[in-house]
């Protein structure tokens, strides 16, 4: 499947085909419990080729034990006071609560405890060497965040919500295959979604621009990098290198050269660290999140609503028993927070739908992903199933 090329004569994925059939490619790391080997292709110059062989990175589960606890609160109560650090209680207030442009004011607005949490998160997750600038690398990620916003979710004429998820979920299957890390994946859909936007490109030439966002992207995450001939093996030889080069000078010309983006995995981990989420509400989490790469009407969400509204989901599907320490917790962690709580519960609604048709639906390589023990079998958890009338009931008693 990973290899099949998106074009009239060869479609990158059948929908007519089996299940089996279509996920032969993920068999080889979604039932293995050990390391992964790298793929191998075949007539082609191997020295050149192979790359090394790198552990997946978990960077979440080696600190997750001496930073979280098992308790969470369920809810966030707005006419609760805030304790700070030199023990006053203040008002609990919103990140932008004026929009977007009240951000230069907001060192004042917030509370030095939820200051000091960030800083402590973000040191913590190893997204910052250096604690001094840790509140201004923060402020600087909730003010880029909608620098590449998206006004609408409307795709060219020619391309659908459908032939979109397909493709996802196709590349997917590739970053499994190159053992990147996520951060490569977020960054090349965004780029994915950008371009589909920006760039004339025919229905032929879709899967050769979704390869050349995780291309692009990985050039800018990782360390080592396949061969563009290895790549263009993963598409079975459709396009050829030459192709393959044109278009990404294409889309950095097209974008402008400009690759930045603030994933919501960054504002998830952060969010759980300073909430003290426990490590299955945080696969699960991670579980709903990456299942809004999707859902094309997540696209004009901002990434920290995406990362926010998962994280809210997934305790409501888990029903962990709350304790003190985590309602307090959790309190702070929800006044960050960009959007009325009408945005919130409808990206949750779709994250809950996406969920509990994940395991029947063609495109479901997240799903096998995400139901290895490394993950604790999230995607398979009976929550999702019941999680839309989870939601209709905590809409309709609010």
């Amino acid at each position: 499947m990973a290899k099949t090329g998106f074009c009239d004569s060869k479609p990158l994925l059948d929908l007519h085909k089996k299940a089996d059939e279509r996920r032969a490619p993920l068999r080889t790391w979604s039932n293995a419990c050990g390391p992964i080997d790298r793929w191998q292709p075949v007539e082609v110059d191997e020295s050149r080729m192979a790359p090394v062989k790198m552990e997946p990175v978990r960077r979440w589960e080696t600190r997750l034990s001496a930073q979280t606890s098992k308790a969470i609160i369920m809810g966030f109560h707005e006419d609760s006071g805030t304790h700070s650090a030199d023990g006053c209680v203040e008002e609990p207030v919103l990140l932008y609560p004026h929009g977007l442009q009240g951000l230069h004011s907001l060192q004042a607005l917030v509370p030095s405890l939820l200051r000091h949490e960030v800083e402590t998160a973000l040191e913590k997750l190893n997204l910052i060497r250096d604690r001094t600038y840790a509140w201004e690398m923060f402020l600087d990620m909730m003010r880029t965040q909608s620098r590449n916003s998206f006004p609408n979710t409307d795709l060219p004429r020619h391309f659908t919500d459908a032939t979109r998820c397909v493709l996802v979920d196709w590349l997917i299957q590739v970053h499994e295959i190159m053992h990147f890390t996520e951060d490569t994946l977020y960054l090349a859909i965004h780029l994915l979604n950008r371009s589909l936007r920006q760039i004339k490109v025919t229905t032929i030439n879709l899967q050769l621009l979704g390869m050349v966002c995780l291309f692009l992207a990985a050039k800018k995450e990782e360390c080592l990098l396949p061969e563009v001939s290895g790549l263009c093996y993963l598409m079975d030889h459709t396009y050829t290198k030459q192709q393959l080069l044109r278009m990404e000078r294409k889309i950095l010309v097209g974008l402008k050269f400009d690759l930045s983006n603030c994933p919501p995995l960054h504002f998830l981990l952060l969010l759980a660290s300073i909430a003290r989420c426990s490590a299955k509400v945080v696969w699960m989490a991670r579980y709903l999140l990456e299942l809004s790469l999707l859902e094309g009407q997540c696209v004009v969400f901002l990434p920290v609503q995406l990362a926010g509204a998962s994280l809210c989901l997934s305790r409501q599907i888990l029903q962990e028993p709350p304790t003190p320490e985590g309602e307090a917790a959790w309190c702070l962690a929800s006044s960050v927070n960009v959007g009325s709580e009408t945005a919130l519960l409808r990206i949750m609604h779709i994250l809950a739908n996406a969920a509990a048709k994940a395991h029947s639906r063609e495109t479901c390589a997240t799903f096998i992903k995400f139901s290895s023990p490394e993950t604790m079998n999230v995607s398979r958890h009976p929550g999702l199933q019941n999680a839309v009338g989870l939601l209709g009931v905590c809409t309709s008693h609010s």
